[in-house]
């Protein structure tokens, strides 16, 4: 499998991945409704979204552990 070295960027990576799917299935439904062109709406938002959820995971993931390591004991 993968070294636990890549514990991080795997989790950040398949968090994203999970994250962004659920959340712009659930947006697009909300936001347009359920019709014939909702699975098209979705992977339009979906293809948008994924990688502005795992770039921005991969940005913030690092400092927000940090600050929550310094808050919790």
């Amino acid at each position: 499998m993968f070294s636990k070295k890549f514990f991080d960027l795997i989790f950040i990576l398949i968090m994203g991945f999970a994250m962004s799917l659920l959340m712009t299935l659930i947006i697009t439904y909300i936001n347009t409704g359920m019709d014939s062109e909702y699975v098209d709406r979705f992977f339009k938002a979906w293809s948008v979204s994924l990688p502005i959820a795992i770039f921005a995971a991969l940005i913030l993931g690092p400092p927000i552990k940090k600050f929550v390591d310094k808050i919790t004991k």
